[in-house]
C-alpha cells in the first residue's frame, strides 16, 4: 500500500514516521524547498496525552534528545499592567512540556529524509476506485493508494476535498515574536505565563527555556541529528483590538513597519516591556491576520484523508500541535487494523475521520473561548 502524505510540518512528519515503522511504503511531499526555506514558528506545549503521542513517533535512541531540548514551567501565572504593577494572581498551571516547533520538526525528520521531498507543489488529484492520481506544479504525476493532507490551516487537499471549508480572517490582527531570554527579561515571566493588560490592547508573554542547546545537546547525544542552534527566548504575542483592524492589515504587509508600530504602542511603558519589543528578533517577529476555520465535519471517506490543522483548522490557543500528534497515532492504528484483518479499510479511515472531526470542534471551541478571555480583560481593563 503506497500513502503519499502532502506536508512536511509536525503532523506530517509523526504520521510519516509511524507509518513507516509499521512497514507501510510512505512518501511526504513538501512544497518549501527545504526545512529552513521559512520561519516555523514557535514554542508550544504538550499535556501528558500529546507528549506520549510525540515519544510514539520517534525512536528509544531520540528519546534523550526530545528531553533534553524540551522547556517546563513552573508557578503561578499573573496579569500586570503596562508598569507591571501585579493586577491579579492566576493559579498554577500543568502545562506539560514546552517545545520550540522548529527544532521539533528537524528532530522528526532526522532519519526519515529519504522519504520527504521538498520543493514539490501539489496542484490537484483525482481519485479514482484503484488510486489518487497527484499532479504537481512541475507537471508531474505520481500514485498514491492513500493521500493524508496533513499541509497546515490553508491545506491544499482539504480545498479539493472539502471545498465548502474555507478559512476566514477574524478581522483581528496580532504582532508576534520573540526576544533572546536574557535575566532581565526572565523576571517577566516568573510563572507560566504573564499577561499586560492596558485599555486596548493585551500583551502575552511566555518563555521557551530549553534544557539544553539543542544544537549542542544533539552533538551530544545524538550527533547523526543536526537542530537549530536556537537559544532559549521569550514569545510575545500582542493582540490588537477590533477598531484596530485596518491597522494591522497595513502592517501585516511590513514587517519591519509593523515592528515599529509594536513598539510605538508600548513606548510609554516599563522599561523593561520597551526592551523586550526593541531586542526582538527582527527577522522572527511581525503583525499578521488572525484566521478561523469553518467546522469540519465527516465527510464520505475515499482514498483522501486529512490531519492535524488540515482537518481542523483552529486559530492559535486550539492545542494544533497535540491534535496532529494524536491524529497521527491514531490514522497509524487504524490503518494498521485495516492491514492485519481487524477492520475493513473504509470502516478503519472513517472512524479515525470522526474521532479527529470531534476533536477539532472541541479545540475550537475552546480556542473561541480564549479570545472572549481576552476581549473581556480588555474591556476590564
Amino acid at each position: 500500500m503506497r500513502i503519499v502524505v502532502i506536508g512536511a510540518g509536525l503532523g506530517g512528519l509523526a504520521v510519516a514516521r509511524r507509518l513507516r515503522r509499521e512497514g507501510f511504503d510512505v512518501g511526504v511531499v513538501e512544497r518549501d524547498a527545504s526545512a529552513e526555506a521559512r520561519f516555523q514558528g514557535y514554542r508550544i506545549g504538550l499535556g501528558p496525552d500529546g507528549l506520549a503521542a510525540l515519544r510514539g513517533c520517534l525512536t528509544e535512541r531520540l528519546l534523550p534528545l526530545l528531553d533534553a531540548v524540551a522547556g517546563e514551567m513552573h508557578g503561578a501565572g499573573r496579569a500586570v499592567d503596562p508598569q507591571l504593577n501585579v493586577l491579579a494572581e492566576l493559579p498554577p498551571r500543568d502545562e506539560g512540556l514546552l517545545f520550540d516547533r522548529n527544532v521539533l520538526r528537524h528532530l522528526l525528520l532526522a532519519g526519515i529524509e529519504d522519504v520527504v521531498t521538498f520543493g514539490r507543489h501539489l496542484t490537484g488529484y483525482q481519485e479514482a476506485a484503484d488510486g489518487v492520481v497527484l499532479t504537481y506544479a512541475d507537471g508531474s504525476t505520481e500514485t498514491a493508494d492513500l493521500v493524508v493532507g496533513a499541509d497546515g490551516m490553508g491545506s491544499a487537499v482539504r480545498r479539493h476535498l472539502l471545498p465548502d471549508v474555507e478559512v476566514r480572517d477574524l478581522g483581528r490582527y496580532g504582532g508576534i515574536g520573540r526576544t533572546p531570554l536574557t535575566d532581565r527579561f526572565a523576571g517577566l515571566v516568573p510563572g507560566w505565563s504573564t499577561m499586560v493588560s492596558a485599555p486596548d490592547v493585551q500583551l502575552m508573554l511566555g518563555t521557551m527555556p530549553f534544557r539544553r542547546p539543542p544544537r549542542e545537546a544533539a552533538a551530544e547525544l545524538a550527533p547523526e541529528v543536526t537542530l537549530p542552534d536556537t537559544p532559549s527566548y521569550l514569545r510575545w504575542v500582542m493582540l490588537l483590538p477590533p477598531e484596530r483592524a485596518e491597522l494591522g492589515a497595513r502592517l501585516a504587509d511590513d514587517q519591519d513597519d509593523g515592528l515599529a508600530v509594536l513598539r510605538s504602542i508600548a513606548a510609554d511603558w516599563h522599561p523593561d516591556l520597551v526592551a523586550l519589543l526593541a531586542e526582538a528578533d527582527r527577522a522572527n517577529s511581525g503583525v499578521g491576520p488572525l484566521r478561523l476555520g469553518d467546522p469540519v465535519e465527516p465527510w464520505p471517506t475515499g482514498r483522501v484523508t486529512l490531519l492535524g490543522d488540515a482537518g481542523h483548522p483552529v486559530p492559535p490557543g486550539g492545542a494544533g500541535a497535540t491534535l496532529a500528534f494524536l491524529d497521527a497515532a491514531e490514522l497509524t492504528d487504524a490503518l494498521v487494523a485495516a492491514r492485519d484483518g481487524g477492520a475493513t479499510w473504509t470502516a478503519a479511515l472513517a472512524g479515525y475521520e470522526q474521532r479527529m472531526c470531534a476533536r477539532g470542534a472541541e479545540s475550537r471551541a475552546q480556542a473561541l473561548a480564549t479570545f472572549s478571555m481576552f476581549d473581556a480583560a480588555r474591556s476590564a481593563s
